[in-house]
């Protein structure tokens, strides 16, 4: 029997933070309410952060505070340090998401402070409520970063090392910028679950070179059992020269289901929902399957096939 496959939907944080235009809130609180009724182990709702930093985020607290939640999902918030972590405790979140590059350059052009810097400040962030709430660290640009260059095993395992270190429940490891290939992601992936047995490993892929799904498949069969997907493929990093939309959360659903893996995702309740998304964000989506339905999905016999059939019968 294959593995089963947790999928965590990140569109109205890491989806909609790249969207020129807002997405009202009673919008936002819909569409999670949506969501949570397809079987998603985690949605990560929104950001904590500066609402001049990042404005399509700016009405945090009152989407958190009007979802309705269900019971068997768990509702996740980036906080970037202690003041968000104070704002986010207000609304009661079931975990904290902090963020920050495996790349020295990324990290100065994303958080506007060095490496060191930032750990210090989501150091603080796991002391003052890694007691009250479970915490999760994003690592960004584990596969390469656009300015750098390759970002190495070891820089990955150095940085994975001092938050397990600090006791956090998970790590998600980033293809911030699109840069992986499946080759480089099973030996990621293989290792980290050697040194790293116990902690709740996600794999968070972009489809920047339209490799994200082949990049899920080598996770998945190296023994990954988490990811990060975005509905309709939205998002991106406004940090990452060329970055483009996250994994698209239907596509790749559609295809470990295809493939037998059970997601515990309702597909056909998702995709129901993905089709209504150009509406909201007023623009086409880089998602398929919402477009074309899924591999089971056939179409009639059209007229003129049975009339060929007789003809040759």
């Amino acid at each position: 029997m294959k593995q089963r496959i947790y999928f965590n939907e990140v569109v109205t944080r890491d989806g909609f933070q790249m969207e020129p235009e807002f997405v009202p809130t009673d919008t936002k609180i819909q569409l999670i309410d949506d969501l949570s009724q397809c079987g998603y182990a985690k949605i990560e709702v929104t950001s904590f952060t500066s609402a001049k930093a990042i404005p399509m985020l700016r009405d945090a607290e009152e989407v958190m505070g009007r979802i309705q939640r269900a019971p068997s999902v768990e509702y996740t918030v980036l906080v970037p340090n202690v003041r968000g972590a104070e704002r986010a405790m207000e609304v009661k979140p079931d975990e904290f998401n902090l963020v920050m590059s495996t790349s020295e350059t990324h990290n100065l052009s994303n958080l506007r402070m060095p490496r060191e810097n930032s750990f210090a400040a989501l150091n603080e962030v796991i002391r003052q409520f890694g007691h009250q709430v479970p915490i999760n660290v994003s690592l960004s640009a584990c596969f390469g970063c656009p300015m750098e260059g390759d970002v190495s095993l070891e820089e990955v395992l150095q940085w994975s090392q001092r938050f397990a270190d600090l006791g956090v429940r998970g790590l998600t490891i980033c293809d911030t910028t699109g840069m992986a290939q499946p080759d480089q992601v099973a030996q990621m992936c293989e290792v980290l679950q050697k040194r790293f047995p116990s902690l709740q490993l996600t794999l968070h892929f972009h489809n920047t070179r339209g490799m994200g799904l082949a990049n899920v498949l080598a996770a998945v069969r190296s023994g990954i059992d988490r990811f990060d997907g975005s509905l309709g493929g939205l998002g991106g990093c406004p940090y990452a020269p060329g970055a483009s939309g996250n994994i698209c959360s239907e596509d790749a659903i559609h295809m470990l289901d295809a493939m037998g893996y059970e997601t515990g995702i309702d597909l056909p309740q998702l995709l129901g929902i993905a089709r209504h998304l150009p509406g909201i964000v007023q623009h086409a989506v880089p998602g398929q399957v919402a477009k074309s339905g899924c591999t089971f999905d056939l179409h009639p016999i059209p007229a003129y096939i049975h009339d060929l059939k007789k003809d040759f019968a």
